[in-house]
């Protein structure tokens, strides 16, 4: 007889999914990734890494290591682009509306990226972690955004034999 199996809510789903994009990170310091869906549909993904085509943390070392700048102080003084930043721009590079949509990334958001998020007219914000800034919480919330934060999934493939 075969033994049941719990399949993961949508949440869970995507937040792995999140993770999973997480992995392409070049930042020294978080793996952050974010899965932008409407409607149970990938409409795109970003993680955490310098400019396309310029040299990055992994290579050049961390700016903001090397002058002790702690985590969510002063982010222009950073190489990388955030998870968030880089799906919403993933979206305009191919022409995806991404309004009324959710998005899953693995941890909450900075004020630099809910404030994008807000102008893209992104509907609810899941996250599995917290980041150090918590500015967000008052601009989402006078924006309409909803924002749910989860337990981090479980992060294992399961696989049948």
């Amino acid at each position: 007889m075969k033994q049941s199996q719990k399949r993961p809510d949508w949440d869970e789903y995507f937040l792995k999914m999140a993770y999973l994009v997480a992995e392409r990170s070049t930042c020294l310091r978080h793996h952050v990734g974010a899965v932008i869906v409407r409607d149970r549909h990938i409409l795109t993904t970003g993680y955490n890494g310098a400019a396309s085509g310029v040299k990055d943390c992994l290579k050049l070392g961390c700016l903001r290591n090397q002058k002790n700048i702690p985590s969510g102080e002063k982010h222009e003084i950073c190489r990388a682009i955030h998870a968030e930043q880089n799906a919403i721009i993933q979206a305009g590079l191919h022409g995806i509306d991404i309004s009324g949509s959710t998005i899953y990334c693995t941890h909450s958001p900075c004020i630099l990226c809910a404030k994008m998020l807000v102008n893209a007219k992104l509907k609810k914000f899941v996250a599995a972690a917290s980041y150090a800034d918590k500015t967000f919480k008052e601009l989402f919330n006078e924006a309409g955004v909803d924002y749910k934060a989860v337990k981090p999934p479980r992060l294992q493939i399961k696989k049948l034999s």
